[in-house]
């Protein structure tokens, strides 16, 4: 705002007018155009110009005009510095004509006028006339009137706005009435009486067709109109915050009142929602349309409603204190009813089902309806406390829970697990998890009648726990390691019966030790369930660019099966059993020339080094050596040989020489040698005496085998035998083909026991390929039998491989086996008592227990009796003695 100057000029003829700008105070916000004013002077004489400031009202004008009379006026420029930027307007200028917009001189003016009369004053040219057009002046109307008569106005066209009728004035009309009022300082009482207008058409018209409504409608039916209601004034009451807009932003945007929108949402919420019979109604309504959407009655008919209605709660800020309780209480009712009509106590898989089934609908329809996390959380919380927490004891029943493992119920298992997981509680089926391992897999363990089967089940166990674990149980770490335990519990679990000779020895170990062996002489074909279950998992085989070896992929699988195999290995606590009929079978496969792949071999003798140590495979790898020897002594011998010029016609002799400390002990079978073998032999052992002098040679004829050719009518066959059934067949060159033998004229001439003879005689006339005949004929071999060669046998292949009998392990040599691991237990015991005993001298009872265990844990766990069974040896041999104070002491 800048003061006006005054001053004094001259007169000029024919002056134009002088044209200044200003602005309506009175315009309003719908014309934001400012209108130019002109003002004039009628005479020639002097001029007074007056600058008059500008005033706009917009929105928020008041607001505005505040702040602007709050800033700082500008600072005054320094005379110099406005010398300095002194320009001449570029704008042509006209005869008589000021330039307001040129820098003022910074030179000080003469006055052009003074406060006392010139004395050259013509009184004959009377006063002069200053003439201002469209100047504001003080209103004439009384501001109580006006607002009494734009009010009668406001008033009428509400009433028509609130039937829905066309307003009698216009829009524009009823806003610039309005905002007068409003500058005249009439803004409170014309909010008073809006708000007055409101609460009687709510109360006296809408809350009325509520109240009748609801004596004879429906809840439903109810919040049908109160959305209707509600929908209605939203829309009317969009209308008069228009007409009124000027009042909210301006008087109420600085008063303590609500907008003219609030004013009507919270009206509408007192005088409405919360009035008796109404309230209770519209909230029965909403739980009543969900209630059907629950019970599929509604079909889906009423979801707009349903979402409508959502959307009303949230809008009268009632959502969280009115609806959230109602739709709470709403649903504890619904859950406790439908956990009534469930068949959860008889069958525990079809609860956990349906459970996670409601549970997943009742998410989904949060999401629909877009409740908010609030709302979703506390239903959450309502499920766990009415389907968990109170039903823990079902979920966790123990016949129930055994019934899914049996049954395979992964999914089953897996909701109920995430039932109780959503409290932390899925622990709790560890106990159950723990016994039915134990159960079932001291079951398999103990089977008798299925002990052939034994790894395969264990196996075929263990991938359905595992699957349990990863799928069912979320790999729960404490179920993970209750797992772990109970396995390793029943595997360790010892029973003297028949199957292991009365003995403490775990009968897996040995198991195991024969499933690797037949994977390792035969690979899966050898092992019939393997091959099936391979068969039966096969998938088609994916298209290659390249021809895969079928060597190498016998191999992956042979090794995959021998990783499975290991993997029950790790839980066996005892593994003397299994090196010791592992330790057999490896020197039969290696003897007989019997394994499927040198490569597999190799490949587990790494394996178990790398679990057991190098003192478990000390004696294995000895084997491998000896073998190695062996073949590079028959080099040297036949090279030898060569160079002698001494190698005749006869049978071809190889020998293997092993050492006899890393290699099974084997009883020495008494024989008679055909003479042209014995003189081979003879002859090689006389070689080998020469070359390593002081060295004993033991031939042990049980593991001998042949290949001998024979000729049948059909034409010659190459026979892969033992040496036992080689002596035997021999037998029968020294006869006529029509001639036969007596069992007796046999057991004479080859020296071997009766049941040696009859097993080898059963397999050679009574197996598969028959090349003697046996009369009379029968599986089995009597003393009065006679036998003959069969000239008439026949088979398509050239090399026919006979059963070797005597290769199959007997009850007696797996008694001997079984016993001499718990012999050697015994004496690594006792040898561990005794290095305890003579490092420390003296020692107490439970303390030398401790130390006993800890010393042949890595040979397995010793059960206590055994311990204290073999103290009591030691005693007796006097080896300690037992003192006061339950001690022991070392006797030197």
């Amino acid at each position: 705002m800048t003061t006006p100057r005054k001053g004094k000029v001259p007169a000029r003829a024919n002056r134009p007018k002088r044209k200044l700008e200003d602005s309506d105070p009175a315009t309003t916000p719908s014309r934001r155009s400012k209108r130019q004013e002109r003002t004039s002077t009628e005479d020639d004489s002097d001029e007074i110009v007056t600058e008059s400031r500008r005033r706009s009202f917009g929105a928020k004008g008041p607001r505005k005009e505040a702040q602007a009379k709050r800033s700082p006026a500008p600072p005054r420029p320094n005379p110099a510095f406005a010398a300095m930027y002194s320009f001449t307007s570029a704008r042509p200028k006209a005869n008589g004509v000021i330039d307001l917009t040129g820098t003022p001189s910074p030179e000080k003016r003469k006055p052009s006028f003074s406060t006392q009369s010139p004395r050259n004053f013509a009184s004959h040219q009377g006063p002069r006339k200053l003439v201002v057009k469209n100047l504001r002046t003080t209103p004439k109307v009384d501001p109580q009137q006006y607002l009494d008569k734009v009010w009668q106005q406001e008033e009428t066209s509400l009433s028509a706005i609130f039937r829905s009728e066309k307003e009698p004035y216009s829009l524009e009309e009823l806003y610039k009435g309005a905002e007068n009022v409003c500058r005249q300082g009439k803004a409170p009482d014309l909010y008073h009486r809006l708000q007055t207008k409101l609460t009687d058409h709510l109360a006296n018209i809408v809350r009325h067709r509520l109240r009748l409504l609801a004596k004879t409608a429906s809840d439903v039916d109810l919040l049908k109109a109160f959305v209707h209601e509600w929908h209605t004034w939203k829309k009317q009451l969009l209308t008069v915050r228009q007409i009124f807009y000027y009042m909210d932003q301006s008087y109420l945007l600085r008063s303590e009142h609500p907008s003219v929108t609030d004013a009507g949402y919270q009206l509408f919420r007192e005088l409405v929602f919360t009035y008796d019979g109404v309230y209770e109604k519209v909230l029965a309504g909403t739980t009543a349309l969900i209630d059907g959407d629950r019970d599929d009655q509604s079909a889906g008919k009423n979801n707009e409603l349903l979402q409508h209605s959502i959307d009303l709660f949230q809008e009268l800020g009632v959502y969280s204190t009115d609806f959230g309780p109602a739709f709470r209480t709403s649903s504890e009712k619904y859950f406790r009813n439908w956990r009534a009509i469930q068949p959860g106590n008889d069958e525990l898989a079809r609860y956990a089902t349906n459970c996670t089934i409601l549970l997943a609908v009742e998410m989904k329809r949060c999401e629909v309806l877009e409740l908010d996390r609030t709302t979703k959380n506390t239903l959450s919380d309502l499920f766990d406390a009415i389907f968990v927490e109170e039903q823990v004891d079902l979920l966790t029943d123990e016949d129930m829970v055994m019934d899914m493992l049996e049954g395979d119920m992964t999914e089953e298992l897996d909701q109920t697990y995430t039932l109780l997981e959503r409290k932390h509680l899925g622990g709790n089926l560890g106990p159950i998890f723990n016994k039915y391992v134990d159960t079932e897999g001291s079951f398999i363990v103990f089977d008798e009648k299925n002990e052939a089967d034994m790894v395969i089940n264990l196996l075929a166990f263990k991938k359905r726990l595992d699957t349990f674990l990863d799928v069912s149980f979320h790999k729960n770490d404490t179920l993970g390691n209750g797992l772990h335990k109970s396995f390793e519990a029943f595997m360790n679990k010892t029973k003297k019966t028949q199957s292991n000779w009365d003995t403490d020895n775990a009968k897996p170990g040995e198991m195991i030790a024969k499933h690797i062996d037949l994977l390792l002489k035969g690979g899966v074909k050898a092992v019939p369930k393997l091959a099936q279950q391979e068969k039966d998992s096969s998938q088609p085989e994916e298209e290659h660019d390249f021809d895969e070896d079928d060597g190498d992929q016998e191999l992956k699988q042979i090794n995959h099966h021998l990783s499975n195999a290991l993997d029950l290995f790790r839980f066996v606590h005892g593994k003397a059993v299994f090196e010791a009929f592992y330790k057999k079978d490896l020197a039969r496969r290696l003897l007989m020339g019997r394994s499927a792949s040198f490569d597999a071999e190799r490949s587990m003798l790494t394996r178990l080094k790398n679990e057991c140590g190098q003192s478990f495979t000390h004696n294995l790898e000895s084997m491998f050596k000896d073998m190695d020897l062996a073949r590079e002594e028959m080099m040297s011998y036949r090279q030898l040989q060569d160079d002698r010029g001494e190698k005749l016609s006869g049978p071809d002799l190889s020998v293997n020489v092993l050492s006899a400390a890393a290699w099974p002990t084997y009883p020495d079978v008494p024989v008679n040698i055909p003479q042209n073998i014995a003189q081979v032999m003879t002859k090689f052992e006389g070689h080998y005496h020469n070359k390593h002098s002081g060295r004993k040679l033991t031939w042990k004829h049980a593991l001998a085998h042949c290949q001998l050719r024979a000729s049948f009518n059909k034409g010659r066959k190459e026979l892969v035998v033992s040496g036992f059934q080689a002596i035997v067949l021999l037998l029968f060159n020294d006869v006529a083909s029509t001639e036969t033998i007596t069992y007796r004229e046999l057991s004479s001439a080859t020296g071997l026991s009766d049941a040696e003879l009859k097993r080898t005689l059963q397999s050679l006339a009574c197996g598969m390929y028959r090349v003697l005949t046996k009369s009379p004929k029968g599986r089995d071999v009597n003393d009065t039998d006679t036998f003959a060669f069969n000239s008439r046998f026949e088979h398509p292949k050239m090399r026919i491989k006979i059963n070797q009998v005597q290769l199959k392990e007997t009850k007696e040599e797996n008694k001997e086996t079984h016993q001499r691991v718990a012999a050697d237990r015994h004496y690594e015991t006792q040898a561990a008592i005794v290095r305890i005993m003579k490092s420390r001298k003296t020692i107490g009872h439970n303390e030398l227990i401790v130390e006993v265990i800890k010393a042949t844990r890595s040979r397995g766990v010793l059960d206590q009796v055994d311990i204290r069974r073999n103290i009591e040896k030691l005693i007796e041999k006097e080896y300690m003695e037992r003192e006061e104070g339950n001690k022991y002491s070392y006797m030197a």
